[in-house]
């Protein structure tokens, strides 16, 4: 199998064939020039280090590869076909065994790594969000105590504002034709277990069975992207069997990040033979709930007044290929929306899980492109279907003193139907 692995990596790198049309898809190589901060450049030391030219924890391989944000806006530019997503975590958890991983890594897979953890961490980051104490020090702490004032910003987003779901709220649902099933997510259902409750009261409205999936995990994401592939592919095999014994016709996801790496769970359990063919039948019923609504004949709700202008996460973007359903569903739902372009929504908003914080400079420095961009739309919401943007995009609000609110679409889904009476 080993050898089967370092097949397949050698095969899906050398079809990069080097053209550079991903360097000006790049975020980092846009920012700083350096080649070595490019895909193409990336997948250069991947081949050196695959083919023994420099070791797995050479500080070139480690550095660079660490640098980048795993936004994938060089795949849908990319003239071969390139899997730069797939090969930079296989290269990341190659790294992880040479070198280790990050102590600030491994704190965030102890802290979400299980259900019981992920329920303890949020416990305290929502008794600590209510006290009001994260959006003093995000607001009155200097710059040099930067990740502190940061990490205090990203938790003090996530407080519910006035277009959030209401705890109690019952829908006033239609029959239920389809039977779905949600991943739950966790920090999804941790800090934004609201949007959660949003979109089963979304899903009922517009005719959907919404069932319970007691035994899901971590979609492992959080676990791919750090690299630790092993741990992603436990927590695959625990959501494939969850989820079978479920019955749902379709698995509906509402955060970018996670909805990406189950549809990749097929490719992810490729060379276990146990385990393919469930993969690759489970990936197959996972729904963006955006891509999922937009099929339907949807119930249309009541005017909003305010202005709002869209992001999109680069997980449902470049990953998913989802382009237009968010807006799409917005449109149809909520009658004569006031929707605003927003300049370089297709563009990383430098969250990339954890990146704002361990890379503060150049995370920081396409933040504040992203700042600028929603400060200059004029809007009064921006909304995002993925809890790090929220949290990134939210955080860089505070900080910069805007008053824009961030919100998930399903959240603005959730506030039409409210107003037009379909919520008691």
């Amino acid at each position: 199998m080993i050898d089967e692995a370092a097949q397949e990596f050698e095969k899906k790198m050398l079809a990069c064939v080097h053209c550079g049309f991903c360097l000006s898809a790049c975020p980092t190589y846009t920012r700083v020039g350096d080649e070595a901060d490019s895909p193409r450049g990336r997948i250069y030391l991947m081949r050196a280090a695959h083919e023994g030219r420099l070791a797995w924890d050479d500080p070139a391989v480690e550095t660079h590869l660490d640098r980048c944000l795993g936004c994938r806006a060089c795949e849908p530019v990319c003239p071969s076909g390139v899997q730069y997503g797939w090969l930079l975590e296989r290269a990341r958890d190659r790294v992880a065994a040479e070198a280790g991983t990050s102590f600030t890594a491994r704190a965030l897979l102890v802290a979400y790594g299980t259900n019981f953890a992920s329920r303890v961490t949020s416990f305290f980051g929502k008794l600590a969000r209510g006290s009001r104490v994260p959006a003093l020090l995000a607001r009155v702490l200097p710059r040099r105590f930067g990740r502190v004032k940061f990490a205090s910003a990203m938790l003090a987003a996530s407080t519910p504002h006035e277009h959030s779901a209401r705890a109690r709220a019952t829908a006033k649902a239609a029959p239920g034709l389809i039977k779905v099933a949600m991943l739950l997510g966790c920090v999804q259902e941790g800090l934004y277990a609201r949007v959660n409750r949003a979109t089963e009261r979304v899903l009922r409205i517009n005719g959907c069975d919404v069932v319970r999936v007691k035994k899901q995990e971590c979609c492992g994401a959080l676990h791919a992207h750090s690299g630790d592939m092993k741990g992603a592919r436990e927590r695959a095999r625990r959501n494939i069997a969850a989820f079978e014994n479920s019955g749902a016709d379709y698995i509906i996801v509402n955060a970018a990040g996670c909805g990406a790496i189950m549809k990749e769970y097929g490719e992810m359990l490729a060379l276990d033979p146990d385990w393919k063919e469930r993969a690759h039948a489970l990936a197959s019923k996972v729904r963006d709930v955006s891509e999922f609504l937009n099929s339907l004949p949807l119930v249309q709700g009541a005017p909003l007044e305010q202005t709002i202008t869209y992001d999109a996460p680069c997980h449902l973007l470049h990953a998913q290929r989802i382009t237009s359903a968010p807006l799409d569903v917005l449109r149809k739902v909520i009658p004569e929306i006031k929707l605003e372009p927003l300049r370089g929504y297709e563009e990383c908003c430098g969250g990339a899980g954890i990146y704002g914080l361990l890379h503060q400079e150049l995370g920081g420095r396409i933040l504040r492109d992203k700042i600028d961009a929603v400060a200059d739309s004029g809007a009064a919401i921006v909304t995002t279907p993925n809890p790090g943007c929220m949290m990134q995009i939210g955080a860089g609000l505070i900080i910069h003193g805007h008053d824009t609110v961030v919100t998930h679409p399903i959240e603005l889904l959730e506030a039409s139907y409210r107003k037009a009476g379909l919520l008691e």
